[in-house]
């Protein structure tokens, strides 16, 4: 139904009801900070009226003006017409409690590594001490800079090849005044030569050719950069795993997403010993490595990253 449907939506209820309606009738794909019609719905709403976007359920019935109906149901229609993301429709993603800014210079923050950050890591750390954390190829920042704000005593270093993705980080940094945030260029481990850490954290590209090729519209706003990784979605995260030894402290700790493609891997290498990571709703493709077991597979780890090229 387009934005001139003759009814009339009242209150936030009916226009957060209508737009979920809408989205599914449109056959949108969900997947960027929200995964449902319902709550990208809500908060489109909440965007185009300028209100908090964990508002109370109480103000649900309140009424809207034509002027407000008529700035949600733009935003509607552009999310259906041109199936942007509704992170880049409002400017802002939620990650890990806080609001990070989002546009097309980075992939919309949407890592399960959120709830990792909350919980301090653990109980994958497992008490160890942590004086300066690594988040390798940092997008956004949000992982970088959501890792700073909850622990103000580690440095942490939020790395990218692509200078799009940190001047949008260096915004993000200034946004929420991460001071213990430093951003460097890199391509992988490239720039941070010497450079060692208690704990590296990274959400690499791991999407296989194919699948990048069959995303649907909505990924097609993000930068492939962030996205392809190879046939089986590797190329990156072996790398990583041959060259975190270099760039972790003695009893140092790897922490790595490679969604879809953790079966790839197992496949690669079912001698490393790799701790995949349960979440609240279930396993999400993310492994825990220590440096130990890394050195000691490094030889199978390098010829298989060696020949990625």
């Amino acid at each position: 139904m387009p934005a001139s449907a003759s009814f009339e939506q009242l209150t936030l209820v009916d226009l957060i009801r209508y737009g979920a309606s809408r989205f599914g009738a449109a056959g949108l794909t969900f997947g960027h900070s929200y995964d449902n019609a319902l709550d990208e719905a809500t908060q489109l709403v909440l965007h185009a009226l300028h209100l908090p976007h964990d508002l109370s359920p109480v103000y649900g019935a309140g009424r809207v003006t034509s002027e407000e109906k008529a700035k949600v149901l733009e935003l509607f229609e552009r999310r259906v017409n041109e199936r942007i993301p509704a992170a880049y429709l409002t400017g802002e993603a939620w990650f890990a409690g806080l609001s990070f800014k989002s546009d097309r210079r980075a992939l919309v923050p949407r890592s399960p590594i959120a709830e990792l950050i909350e919980s301090g890591f653990e109980p994958w750390l497992g008490g160890r001490e942590v004086e300066r954390a690594l988040d390798l190829c940092t997008g956004s920042g949000c992982i970088a800079i959501a890792t700073a704000h909850y622990h103000p005593d580690w440095q942490v270093v939020g790395a990218d090849i692509n200078d799009d993705a940190l001047s949008l980080a260096t915004e993000n940094k200034a946004r929420l005044h991460a001071d213990n945030v430093e951003l460097r260029k890199s391509d992988l481990f490239k720039g941070l030569q010497g450079e060692v850490f208690d704990l590296i954290v990274t959400n690499p590209p791991y999407v296989t050719n194919d699948e990048t090729d069959a995303l649907p519209k909505e990924y097609s706003y993000e930068p492939e950069l962030g996205l392809r990784a190879g046939d089986d979605g590797l190329d990156l995260a072996l790398k990583i795993l041959r060259d975190a030894p270099d760039h972790l402290s003695e009893h140092g700790l790897l922490i790595c997403e490679v969604g879809e493609a953790e079966r790839a891997l197992v496949e690669l290498l079912p001698q490393l010993p790799l701790a995949w990571v349960e979440f609240k709703v279930g396993q999400m493709g993310i492994f825990v490595a220590e440096r130990h077991d890394l050195v000691e597979h490094h030889d199978d780890i390098k010829r298989l990253a060696d020949a990625r090229g």
